[in-house]
C-alpha cells in the first residue's frame, strides 16, 4: 500500500556537494537523494536513515525501481571542469582515468550514515562502453573534442521501450551529459542510452576507484536522439511519468540563439522512434523520439518546451498524476547543502504543466 507522500521534505543539511537528483520510495516510504559524491537516505519526515560515501567522481541523477527495491543512478570519474571541482572540493583524485558507470544501490542495506561506497557491499557499478568512447572521440562531423558533444552522463530513468505499451518490460535509461559549446552544429541533440536490468545482473561488479574496472556491455541495447537544441551539460534529470506515459527531461538552460533553450523538455513516451538524418552529423542517421507537444511551442515548431523552473536537481513522479521537485539551497557560511522535496501535480492544460499542492 502506497504511503501518503507529505507535500513538502527537508532534507536535512549536507557536505559532500549540492543535490544532483531525488528518488521517492511511496510503499516504503523512502526519499533518495544524490549529493554529487553522496547517496543519502531519509524517511518521509527527512529523518536520516543512512548514507553511502566514498565516491570520488559526479553521482548524478537516480531513480528508483520499485521491484528490485534499487536505486540507480550516474557515476562519472572524469577530469574536465566538473571532475577538477569535485577533486579540489575532496582533496581526492584516487584515478588518472576517465570512466562512466550505471550504477545500482542496494537500498535495504543502507541503514545507517557514512556507509562505503566500495567496502559496504551497498553499490555495484556497470562501466558504460559506448558512454567512454564518445567521450574521448573526436568528433567526425565537426572534428572537435567529444563525438555528440558527449561530456559524460547524467539522467536516468526507468520506464518501458519508447512506443511500447505501457505494462511492457522496463528498462534503464541514462542519458549522456552534452557540453554547452555555441560554435558547433553537432551537438544539438539530447542522446539516450537503453539498457535492460539483466545488463546489472550480468555486469555489476563493486568498484574499486583506483583501479575502475571495465566489467559492461561495449554497446547500449539501443541509442536515442532527441532533439532540442544545445543545452548546458544535457539532461540533467530524466523521469518517466506511468500517469501521463510521458518522459520529462529536466536540463541546463541552453545558449544558442537559434533555440528558445527551454528548461525542461518533453518526450512523448507513448510513441516508437522515427530512423532519420540527424541535423548537422554528416548524413548520419538515428533512432530519434517525439516531442510531446506540452509546455509551449519554442522558435523551431518541432521544440515543445516548459518554462517551470524546477526539476534540474531532481523529480520524481509518483505514478498517480503528482511529481515531487527539488528545491536545492545552499549554506555559504556552514559549506552545506539541503534540498526541499516539494510535491506537484501534473496540470497537462498550463504552459509550467505544474501547480504546487497545498
Amino acid at each position: 500500500m502506497k504511503k501518503e507522500i507529505p507535500n513538502r521534505i527537508f532534507s536535512g543539511d549536507h557536505r559532500e556537494g549540492h543535490v544532483q537528483g531525488i528518488a521517492v520510495d511511496t510503499e516504503r516510504g523512502f526519499v533518495y537523494y544524490s549529493f554529487t559524491t553522496s547517496l543519502v537516505k531519509t524517511d518521509l519526515a527527512g529523518n536520516l536513515i543512512g548514507s553511502v560515501v566514498k565516491l570520488a567522481g559526479h553521482l548524478g541523477c537516480i531513480t528508483y525501481d520499485a521491484d528490485a527495491n534499487a536505486v540507480y543512478g550516474s557515476l562519472e570519474l572524469k577530469h574536465d571542469v566538473i571532475g577538477a571541482g569535485i577533486i579540489s572540493r575532496t582533496g581526492w583524485d584516487p584515478s588518472s582515468e576517465d570512466a562512466f558507470y550505471l550504477v545500482a544501490f542496494d537500498v535495504d542495506k543502507i541503514d545507517r550514515p557514512n556507509m562505503d561506497a566500495e567496502t559496504d557491499g551497498v553499490m555495484r557499478a556497470v562501466w558504460l562502453g559506448d558512454v567512454v568512447r564518445d567521450y574521448l572521440a573526436t568528433d567526425e562531423a565537426s572534428g572537435k573534442k567529444h563525438r555528440y558533444g558527449c561530456s559524460g552522463i547524467d539522467g536516468t530513468g526507468y520506464g518501458p521501450v519508447f512506443g511500447a505499451d505501457a505494462e511492457s518490460e522496463k528498462k534503464i535509461m541514462v542519458s549522456y551529459g552534452v557540453y554547452s559549446e555555441n560554435d558547433r552544429a553537432d551537438n544539438d541533440y539530447q542522446l539516450i542510452l537503453q539498457y535492460s536490468k539483466s545488463t546489472i545482473d550480468r555486469y555489476a561488479l563493486p568498484l574499486n576507484q583506483e583501479n575502475p574496472h571495465h566489467s559492461g556491455p561495449e554497446t547500449a541495447e539501443r541509442r536515442y536522439f532527441f532533439y532540442t537544441g544545445n543545452t548546458s551539460y544535457g539532461i540533467q534529470n530524466l523521469e518517466y511519468d506511468a500517469h501521463s506515459r510521458n518522459w520529462f527531461a529536466a536540463v541546463y538552460r541552453g545558449k544558442k540563439e537559434t533555440f528558445t533553450n527551454f528548461p525542461m523538455f518533453v518526450i512523448d513516451g507513448t510513441k516508437a522512434p522515427v530512423v532519420q538524418p540527424l541535423r548537422g552529423r554528416n548524413g548520419e542517421t538515428g533512432a530519434v523520439l517525439t516531442s510531446a507537444k506540452l509546455g509551449t511551442v519554442g522558435k523551431n515548431s518541432e521544440i515543445w518546451g516548459v518554462e517551470f523552473p524546477y526539476g534540474s536537481t531532481g523529480m520524481a513522479s509518483l505514478g498517480d498524476g503528482t511529481f515531487c521537485f527539488s528545491q536545492q539551497s545552499a549554506n555559504k557560511v556552514e559549506k552545506t547543502f539541503s534540498s526541499t522535496v516539494v510535491k506537484y501535480r501534473f496540470s497537462p492544460v498550463s504552459p509550467q504543466l505544474f501547480t504546487e499542492e497545498k
